[in-house]
């Protein structure tokens, strides 16, 4: 008799398993579903936007413009947050004529962005950390042809020695890191120097001079060497020489001893299999219920990658934590628009560096070929359309670990500065900032021949 039953509590067992499957399945599938569902993008009306103080009358017109760019550049590519300033200096006394925060800096908790909101920057760092080097040029403490053995003592012996403007142009022949898989994203350094072993003993993939290559590894070599030319730590240094005499208060750097802030709340997202299981399974039986939202910091946006690739249609997920303390002034970084906008008028109207050595870093570097690369020691130059016509222009788009989240586009013959800044991978800063340049350049009087 024992064995029928057995069978019985066997065959009850699996019915009930069947079934409770079945009706989780039917409950949770689609609940699964509607949470991997990529959210219709908001109409450009709809965008929220947030700013401090209204611009003045005569730049009301290149603001409308301006504003309506951002919108449908938010609504048209599903981009979470956006923030944006610009600056006009040239003839008249540089400053600020717009700062606007768009979109939300979390998207869950509903966050928006504001002018004040941080953002990393990426590679556009770049830009600062050259403007540190500039700063030691004009002191004679840093030399851009000094062998980097000599400028970096720990620098090893390679086969052909490698200069401190080589490093700075990306034409020294080194190798770049393995993407957002790269080690130097799980280490936490507190010295530019920390991070050289990770790429001091690999060989360089050209004779130096010879390609125009980009690297990470150019930058961090080259905040190594502002290092030891300044006597004092990289960071102390950029605080106290670059950031704080031009009122950047928005801006530093990821630290490498405590939790940055964009990380703060856990891991990211969980991966698809853990989702699964607990949308279809675990909440519809009340196994496990949702998770609070964690603490945000303030005034910091949370970081996004798209779920699929480089498609933000697909839908967004927080981006896994890392850390860019190794990195230092190749990619460590974070600020907002209106600080980027107060280094670019600064570097433009001759108040940080002499306009000799402004022009020194941003001029175009050559091969040994005589070929010239359309880069200079840290920065970009441009062409930016304006009513039909090529204006010439500089500034850098910043690469975060995933994609592109930052641009800063100047153009000097206008005195004009726009900074953008968004808080997703593949967010096409760039474009944006194109945009609103020709929106407040071409049509407005200030610009006037």
């Amino acid at each position: 008799m024992s064995q029928p039953k057995n069978r019985l509590v066997v065959s009850v067992a699996v019915t009930v398993a069947v079934v409770g499957s079945v009706l989780a399945a039917s409950v949770g599938v689609p609940i699964y579903l509607r949470a991997l569902a990529a959210p219709e993008p908001p109409q450009p009306d709809d965008v929220s936007s947030v700013t401090r103080a209204e611009p003045a009358q005569s730049w009301s017109a290149s603001v409308n413009r301006a504003q309506q760019i951002v919108r449908s550049g938010i609504s048209g590519r599903n981009l979470p947050g956006v923030s944006v300033a610009v600056g006009v200096g040239g003839r008249s006394a540089p400053e600020i004529v717009w700062a606007e925060g768009f979109g939300w800096a979390d998207v869950e908790a509903r966050v928006p962005v504001t002018p004040e909101t941080r953002f990393t920057i990426g590679t556009a760092s770049t830009l600062l950390t050259s403007a540190a080097a500039g700063l030691l040029l004009e002191q004679g403490k840093l030399q851009l042809d000094e062998e980097m053995q000599s400028a970096v003592p720990q620098w090893p012996a390679q086969q052909l020695p490698i200069t401190v403007r080589q490093v700075m142009g990306h034409t020294a022949g080194l190798g770049t890191d393995d993407g957002d898989e790269g080690r130097l994203f799980r280490q936490r350094c507190e010295r530019p120097v920390e991070a050289l072993p990770h790429f001091a003993d690999r060989p360089l993939l050209s004779d130096p001079g010879t390609q125009y290559r980009y690297s990470r590894y150019d930058w961090i070599l080259a905040s190594a060497a502002i290092e030891a030319a300044a006597d004092q730590p990289f960071m102390t240094f950029m605080r106290e020489q670059v950031f704080t005499p031009l009122g950047m208060a928005g801006t530093g750097a990821e630290s490498s001893t405590e939790e940055n802030p964009e990380d703060i709340g856990g891991p990211g997202e969980d991966a698809p299999p853990v989702t699964f299981v607990v949308k279809v399974i675990l909440e519809p039986l009340g196994i496990i219920t949702r998770r609070a939202a964690p603490e945000r910091v303030p005034d910091w946006a949370t970081a996004y990658v798209p779920r699929s690739d480089a498609d933000l249609r697909s839908g967004l997920r927080v981006m896994l934590p890392h850390n860019l303390s190794c990195y230092a002034g190749a990619m460590a970084f974070f600020s907002t628009p209106s600080d980027l906008v107060r280094f670019g008028l600064a570097m433009d109207g001759g108040t940080l560096l002499q306009p000799g050595t402004v022009q020194l870093l941003q001029a175009a570097q050559h091969l040994t070929t005589g070929r010239a690369t359309g880069h200079g020691l840290g920065w970009d130059r441009k062409e930016v359309t304006l009513a039909g016509r090529q204006v010439p222009a500089v500034g850098a788009d910043g690469e975060s670990r995933a994609g592109q989240v930052a641009s800063l586009l100047m153009l000097p013959d206008r005195g004009l500065v726009v900074a953008v800044l968004s808080n997703v991978a593949h967010a096409d800063t760039a474009a944006l900032a194109r945009q609103v340049a020709e929106a407040f350049a071409t049509e407005d009087k200030h610009f006037s021949p």
